[in-house]
């Protein structure tokens, strides 16, 4: 197939050439040919690339075009429509509908400059046509354009993955190597052509059964006529009767003896035809469990280890494609079975068929209803920890909806709260009817069919848990321990009500907290829980213990996800994590490679002198970096995973003002800095001080930049890096000059000992007054005393009576005149 060239193009092949033949140079045309030929095809554009398609692959593009988007549409706006950022706009936030207007707005422009722009008698109709595509886009998706959005972005990819699987296709019969993923899509798409030509083989073998049926049905009805002409020969005289009878009875044997063969031949038919059905059906069942139990099962997991930061889990737009492949193949030959069922009803001959034909009826939509069932999947998760009272969203979709008609009558979708022992009921069909264990506001959503898509979807955008009810804890478990699921069910039936479907499917399970306290232990259960999950589990079982490597991978995935940072947790980090949750001081990695931990020692025992627990440390360190320091440790300003005595170690043998940012052993969510500088006490005596650790508090009065910037004694970050090179573009600008003559105020961090004196010598340090090597601030400032009365039980339920002395104190505080709270704090 010829290649299209752009104009621009042309002419730099032109130009090259034009070199080529003035340089005079040996090979330099075939070079240079070479590298524009490769030039070419690796910036080829998507639509050059689709017009190359041939066969199904072809039929599959120009299928995705109609009065919804005209293909001319997407011909002559090629590389525009190409070049605009339609991933950019979210479909499901109704807030990104201006973005898509602009969008649409913009392609309208660029239709109708394209028409302007067309002109003689050649393009006198194009012009009059774009004009006409550009109104029709604007009344058709300006109250909507959202769902243009949607559209082109169906378009889009549906011809990527065309393009790509028909160059997988062509690179595999060069013999090139092929990456897995290609491979595995490469022998599906090749068992999909097996099974359409089956398919077409056994429609074919059914047509000629029933044109062979069709002529013995006429020549039995000759037959019978013959046995009318015999019975009726009495009126006739004997001699005519005579005469008559013996053609009759000759023709009549000729007959009845094809009738007996050809009625052995018919079953033979009906047997082959029989035993091709299985054999198609036994490849349909082995396509479906490679799509089904293989492709959307991965799928699924992805999904889930998403939830722990893991990759996105990619489109569904190829598994839907398979999908509707299979619903198409298994109908087609259900229809079929279906006709040969009705054809051995017409004329029924001695033999097993009835009972081949019922059994295979019923293979056939066991199939279907495994298909069917197993593609009302969860495009959307609910957040898996879910907060009471608080709005969440979730998207449900039937994978093989448009293909099987679904949307001609669009099924409704529920969804109810369940338990995770009503979760095992459900999947042993112990229940019959949807228990709940909470009620969930706006529930109900009805099925919607894109037709530029092809998707039919439910898209619950304002549901709310009202409430939930807890089931008695087991042992040590906590509230935030107990895993729940959202069921999601609808029912719908196919082929004129042929068959009704009851489809159910369980969420990601999640954990329902009541206040933002109970967060960070419902993120542990979900993370364990996504980790290790295994593929088709009971509700919602979990191994209690994991080899140490298995949870690093869970945890530099979070880590690496919540950074929004390729630069995860290193061995060495890992060993610190290893030293502390297992209250170890080997620095060899090996001496932990076969170690387990266990959920307890996860998030249920506090660490060995601490208040809490690993994983509580661990998301706190999570929680200050992502909110405050993610470009310093992106930077690798910060090395965090370091004890102090390992600090000491590596400070000591470097210069006076160098300095490293390490997290606190001590105060979840912390982080100090430690420094070597001269003991002012013992001259020639270097010690390593560590300042008092800095939390969230601190770094959204002022930041980590500033506050290192405030330290002039901090001059070298480790090892050797000047601090102003490594922090100054993250420097608050220096205050303007004073407005209306108002000068602003500035915070700025000062640690006393460390305070140059003032040059009138009438300041004084305050290094005298301390020989610890940790230094920390005393907190002067706060005017109402601190309340540490809980609001929330242990287990993190709203405690009234707690709340309401809370609130008499505060009353009690408020009634006091403001000079006197002052002063008593003074004193």
């Amino acid at each position: 197939m010829s290649t299209r060239r752009t104009k621009f193009q042309n002419i730099i092949v032109t130009e090259v050439w034009l070199l080529a033949e003035i340089g005079e140079l040996a090979g330099l045309r075939q070079a240079i040919g070479s590298v524009l030929q490769s030039l070419h095809r690796s910036t080829m554009a998507m639509w050059i690339q689709a017009q190359q398609l041939q066969g199904d692959a072809l039929h599959q593009m120009q299928a995705l075009y109609g009065q919804h988007f005209p293909i001319e549409v997407r011909h002559y706006l090629a590389q525009w429509i190409e070049s605009q950022l339609w991933d950019s706009v979210e479909l499901d936030n109704p807030t990104e509908e201006a973005k898509a207007k602009r969008l649409l707005d913009n392609l309208v422009a660029e239709l109708q400059r394209k028409a302007q722009l067309q002109g003689g008698e050649d393009g006198f109709l194009l012009k009059i046509k774009l004009g006409h595509y550009a109104n029709q886009f604007k009344s058709t998706y300006d109250r909507c354009p959202l769902e243009l959005v949607r559209c082109i972005k169906h378009i889009l990819h549906s011809e990527q993955r065309l393009v790509q699987e028909a160059t997988n296709a062509s690179c595999g019969s060069g013999g090139q190597a092929m990456d897995s993923l290609s491979q595995r899509h490469q022998q599906i798409n090749q068992a999909f052509e097996e099974l359409r030509l089956a398919t077409q083989e056994t429609e074919n073998e059914l047509r000629k059964l029933q044109h062979s049926q069709e002529y013995f049905i006429i020549q039995y009805q000759e037959n019978l006529r013959i046995q009318a002409q015999l019975s009726s020969l009495s009126s006739l005289t004997p001699a005519e009767r005579t005469q008559r009878e013996t053609t009759l009875q000759s023709k009549r044997a000729t007959v009845e003896a094809w009738l007996t063969r050809e009625a052995s031949t018919l079953q033979k038919y009906r047997l082959d035809l029989s035993e091709q059905h299985q054999k198609t059906l036994a490849l349909l069942r082995k396509q479906q469990t490679l799509i089904l139990d293989e492709e959307l099962i991965q799928w699924k997991r992805r999904q889930q280890l998403a939830g722990n930061g893991g990759p996105d889990e990619g489109g569904l737009d190829v598994l839907q494609s398979w999908c509707e492949k299979l619903a198409d193949l298994i109908w087609q030959n259900r229809q079929q079975i279906r006709r040969c069922e009705h054809l051995t009803q017409q004329l029924p001959l001695p033999g097993p068929m009835e009972e081949l034909l019922s059994k295979l009826n019923a293979d056939i939509t066991d199939i279907i209803s495994a298909l069917v069932t197993s593609t009302f999947i969860i495009e959307k998760q609910p957040p898996q920890v879910l907060k009471t009272q608080t709005k969440f969203a979730a998207t449900v979709r039937l994978l093989v909806g448009g293909k099987l008609n679904v949307h001609m009558n669009p099924p409704q979708v529920k969804a109810v709260i369940v338990s995770e022992q009503q979760a095992k009921a459900l999947l042993k069909n112990e229940s019959t009817h949807s228990e709940s264990s909470g009620e969930i506001l706006n529930n109900n959503c009805v099925m919607e069919y894109h037709q530029a898509t092809g998707t039919l979807s439910a898209h619950f955008r304002n549901m709310s848990l009202k409430r939930i009810k807890r089931s008695d804890r087991r042992g040590a478990e906590s509230v935030t321990e107990e895993k729940f699921t959202v069921l999601f069910e609808s029912q719908f039936s196919v082929g004129g009500n042929e068959l009704v479907f009851h489809v159910k499917t369980l969420s990601l399970p999640v954990v329902v907290i009541v206040h933002g306290s109970q967060d960070n232990n419902a993120t542990a259960t979900v993370l364990w829980d996504n980790a290790f999950a295994e593929p088709g589990r009971v509700p919602f079982i979990v191994p209690d213990k994991v080899l140490w490597p298995q949870l690093c991978e869970a945890l530099d995935m979070k880590y690496k996800a919540e950074m929004h940072s390729s630069r995860g947790l290193s061995e060495d980090n890992l060993v610190f994590l290893a030293q502390k949750a297992f209250t170890s001081s080997s620095n060899n990695p090996e001496d932990y490679r076969n170690m387990t931990i266990s959920w307890a020692q996860f998030n249920r025992e506090s660490l060995p002198g601490r208040n809490f627990t690993f994983w509580q440390w661990f998301d706190g360190v999570v929680e200050l970096m992502k909110k405050h320091l993610k470009p310093h440790w992106n930077d690798g300003a910060i090395l965090g995973f370091v004890n102090k005595q390992q600090a000491q170690d590596m400070l000591m043998s470097k210069p006076n003002g160098t300095f490293l940012l390490r997290f606190s052993d001590s105060e979840i969510g912390g982080i100090t800095i430690a420094w070597v500088a001269e003991n002012p006490n013992k001259p020639g005596e270097r010690l390593v001080w560590n300042l008092l650790p800095y939390t969230t508090k601190d770094f959204s009065i002022r930041s980590l930049a500033d506050r290192i910037s405030d330290l002039n004694h901090l001059l070298f970050l480790y090892p050797d890096r000047p601090k102003d090179e490594v922090f100054a573009k993250y420097y608050t600008p220096p205050l303007s000059k004073a407005v209306d003559g108002y000068v602003k105020p500035q915070i700025k961090q000062v640690v006393p000992e460390f305070t140059n004196p003032d040059p009138s010598g009438g300041a004084s340090t305050f290094m005298d007054q301390t020989a610890s090597p940790s230094v920390s601030l005393p907190n002067n400032f706060g005017v109402y005393p601190s309340m540490s009365d809980a609001m929330l039980d242990a287990d993190g339920d709203f405690d009234l009576d707690d709340t309401m002395d809370v609130a008499r104190h505060v009353e009690e505080l408020l009634r006091r005149p403001m000079a006197n709270q002052w002063s008593s704090q003074q004193s």
